[in-house]
């Protein structure tokens, strides 16, 4: 192999599932997580089948649907919670993967955590990089130690570190929608996915996540930037849910007082070809981040990671290899957030003519239904 010594910056999804496919395979991996404290953040997610494929490449499938919960469709509703279709989820991942799972992303993290220290991959905390030299594969890290890399791969996230250091200056943008999401209790009812329309808000929505939580959430406008985090007030996102009926009604109704409330701006970034300077590129949000109207963020990224894996695994010169991983990479990444963006475009000017969401979500989905 041409590639025999990595490091992986940003110990997420992203970095995580490339760590495990790139050890796989024999090359020598160091992993680097700026938290001194390696674990999974925020609420709940749902993956799609793309996404379970790619986590089972790396051996980790059958661990993760042990914590998550499978289903295969997704019901759409009024804000009253009456039915308005129950619609099957494409099987993007194969007939022999769930076509979704929901799942709480501390579980998935923590499982992913334990399949990289088992794979051998040298885990280092409290750290980044600080200098990088992109054309010799030098980085100097914050703790200052210093380390030579045949890549250095940057899956550091949508506020990317490392992609300053290759000195590309893009930003994330807002979409012009924000999201409150907190986890709750699971109703018995609830056996998919569900999304809410028409109400005082964008919409609302839930997964169920777990045998006994859900995670639920509301897509509302930009509020004041000093809402955002972790502990934005539960009175307020009470307030601005109130005409939300149904199962959701009762499963906002259900929160304790005390229930943490994550509200945030959603935010693109999409760069543009090619994401690598020299010897070190970025991938997953670091590249392409796109709001999660089709839910494919984590795919798109679990996919990066493995594709990327894939095309080091031959003796072609660097550069070769990484301009076939873009060639793979980019027509896919850009259907993706193209189309995620026209919906929240859509969401945000209601009304618009011709908008038909249902289509381009079922276009992007069976679309995606070929390997990636």
């Amino acid at each position: 192999m041409a590639v025999s010594r990595v490091l992986v910056v940003g110990g997420g999804l992203t970095g995580s599932v490339l760590a495990l496919a790139l050890a796989r395979r024999g090359v020598e991996v160091e992993l680097v997580e700026l938290s001194p404290r390696w674990y999974g953040v925020g609420h709940g997610i749902t993956v799609q089948g793309n996404a379970l494929r790619a986590l089972r490449t790396v051996g980790v499938w059958e661990e993760l649907a042990a914590e998550g919960v499978p289903f295969d469709r997704l019901r759409l509703r009024t804000a009253d919670g009456s039915l308005i279709a129950d619609v099957p989820t494409p099987a993007t991942g194969g007939a022999d993967l769930p076509p979704t799972m929901g799942s709480l992303r501390s579980s998935m993290q923590e499982v992913l955590c334990k399949a990289v220290y088992a794979a051998g991959v040298t885990v280092r905390l409290g750290l980044t990089v600080a200098t990088l030299d992109a054309g010799a594969g030098a980085v100097t890290f914050t703790d200052g130690t210093a380390g030579r890399y045949d890549l250095v791969v940057g899956a550091d996230g949508i506020r990317s570190h490392l992609r300053l250091l290759l000195g590309i200056t893009i930003e994330p943008q807002p979409v012009g929608m924000g999201i409150w999401r907190v986890l709750a209790d699971r109703p018995p009812e609830m056996d998919c996915a569900e999304v809410y329309y028409g109400g005082p808000r964008f919409k609302a929505g839930y997964s169920p996540i777990s045998a006994t939580q859900c995670y639920a959430y509301l897509l509302d406008d930009n509020l004041d930037a000093a809402l955002i985090g972790p502990r934005a007030p539960l009175a307020m996102f009470r307030e601005r849910s109130a005409g939300y009926g149904g199962t959701w009604g009762r499963v906002r109704d259900s929160l304790p007082d005390d229930t943490a409330v994550d509200y945030r701006w959603i935010e693109s970034i999409q760069l543009a070809d090619p994401w690598y300077r020299g010897r070190a590129i970025v991938i997953g949000d670091a590249a392409h981040a796109c709001p999660p109207l089709i839910a494919q963020g984590a795919a798109m990224c679990a996919e990066d990671a493995v594709v990327l894996a894939e095309e080091l695994a031959d003796d072609r010169p660097l550069a070769g290899q990484l301009a076939s991983f873009m060639a793979r990479r980019l027509p896919r990444v850009r259907i993706v957030l193209e189309n995620s963006l026209l919906l929240a475009e859509w969401e945000t000017h209601p009304g618009t003519p011709a908008a038909d969401p249902a289509r381009v979500m079922s276009e992007t989905l069976s679309f995606l239904r070929a390997p990636a």
